[in-house]
């Protein structure tokens, strides 16, 4: 069940789930599927129709974005996934890129979003779902200033923190951040510079947020 947030600040918990008490302390709107806020807006607007895609490392953002993907025939862009290719090319972007991510740190916001914008730019598709990105206030600002546009939708999915934390670490993808020291220090810069940015959204109208439990983030674990 999807929920409509106006603030989420007093919710985050440093324990179990990063949102608590989420069925009565929100004061939520019930969002019960996407079949109409989706299909409405992708008609309604000019320009692309841009929903980005948040939550905490292993919080089954990929399996939830297939899903979606597979439902309403979005283009499913993985800011991550852009990341890694980019390490995988050896290029000065690259080394730069594995070593921030090495350190637990977020990527400069102007590299990501010119990756973004490079991959929407070459597509064909105008309805674009963007996974994991942003991670900061900077991040938002720089996409906007960049790209001159903002999101049409805001999801976020909550998971236990546990249950991410084992859920990275026993993915066995081989990626250079899956050890439990950067998890944990990703998950600590999450919660850190996720909250504004969640709040900014909600405060605009745009966030939904959906609690996901241990089985409903199975499959790939982004």
């Amino acid at each position: 069940m999807w929920r409509r947030a106006a603030s989420l600040s007093p919710f985050i918990s440093s324990s179990g789930s990063l949102i608590r008490n989420h069925q009565t302390a929100y004061n939520l709107k019930i969002w019960e599927s996407f079949t109409t806020e989706i299909p409405t807006q992708v008609k309604g607007g000019k320009g692309p129709f841009i929903c980005f895609v948040l939550g905490g490392p292993g919080s089954g953002k990929g399996t939830q974005c297939a899903k979606i993907v597979k439902n309403y025939g979005l283009t499913h862009l993985s800011a991550g996934e852009l990341l890694r290719r980019e390490i995988a090319s050896n290029s000065e972007y690259g080394t730069t890129i594995l070593n921030t991510i090495k350190e637990g740190k977020i990527v400069p916001s102007e590299v990501t979003v010119s990756l973004i914008q490079k991959e929407m730019e070459s597509s064909d598709s105008k309805k674009f779902l963007i996974d994991g990105f942003p991670r900061s206030e900077e991040n938002r600002a720089a996409f906007e200033r960049i790209m001159g546009a903002e999101p049409d939708i805001v999801l976020f999915f909550d998971c236990p923190e546990e249950e991410m934390v084992n859920r990275v670490l026993n993915r066995n993808e081989g990626r250079v951040d899956d050890n439990i020291d950067t998890v944990r220090k990703r998950l600590q810069v999450f919660k850190a510079l996720n909250l504004p940015v969640i709040n900014y959204y909600a405060r605009r109208g745009k966030l939904y947020t959906k609690v996901l439990h241990s089985d409903q983030c199975s499959g790939n674990s982004r």
